[in-house]
């Protein structure tokens, strides 16, 4: 399986010929979508889902069944259902965004384990409950500190960690995510917008 990273908190993947998506948000690429089969959705806000792109598209796209996407055809799902899109096994776990401020915001956001392999957290710091290959790890955001994602990295214990959600930082901010990451998550390495690794 290949797995393409794109700005922000978007990846590609793809294997025989299938292609999936998740979060191929206002940020990421519109390439990332290309020849897509599938879209998963982690939650409703703008730098994890680009509706106007989506609506356009004319593939399955599977999104929070509480999320506000009144502009979007698209399947709900829950926490704890279990599903296929692009061919791929997907299960959908957690429930809640993280925190920011005083419980704001409070929104649906789902985990998606793929294959039992890949595991995209979104907005969440939500750990599984099985071991995973591959771990989507959040690098920055508004709702977690750097300690919190290290935390998370090390929980998760995945054989191997690449970041997400780091679009808001500069190149003195990532040099710094990723010393730390690096010296304290087993296995990760950075991928550059764009870049892809065969798992």
């Amino acid at each position: 399986m290949q797995l393409t990273k794109y700005t922000h908190a978007c990846v590609r993947l793809e294997h025989e010929g299938r292609v999936l998506v998740i979060d191929p948000g206002e940020w990421s690429e519109p390439r990332a979508l290309a020849g897509a089969d599938a879209v998963l959705v982690t939650h409703e806000h703008a730098d994890h889902i680009d509706v106007l792109r989506l609506r356009g598209l004319g593939v399955p796209v599977y999104a929070p069944a509480d999320a506000d996407l009144k502009h979007l055809d698209y399947t709900p799902v829950r926490a704890g259902e279990e599903f296929t899109a692009a061919g791929f096994g997907v299960r959908a776990v957690g429930g809640r965004h993280a925190f920011i401020y005083s419980g704001q915001p409070e929104c649906a956001n789902l985990a998606y384990l793929v294959d039992g392999a890949i595991y995209h957290p979104g907005d969440s710091l939500h750990v599984p409950d099985e071991k995973v290959e591959t771990l989507l790890l959040p690098a920055h955001g508004g709702w977690m500190k750097l300690d919190e994602g290290i935390d998370f990295g090390r929980a998760v214990s995945a054989t191997r960690s690449f970041a997400i959600h780091d679009a808001q930082l500069n190149d003195r901010g990532l040099g710094s995510v990723n010393a730390w990451f690096g010296e304290t998550v087993e296995g990760y390495r950075y991928l550059a917008p764009g870049e892809s690794v065969d798992l």
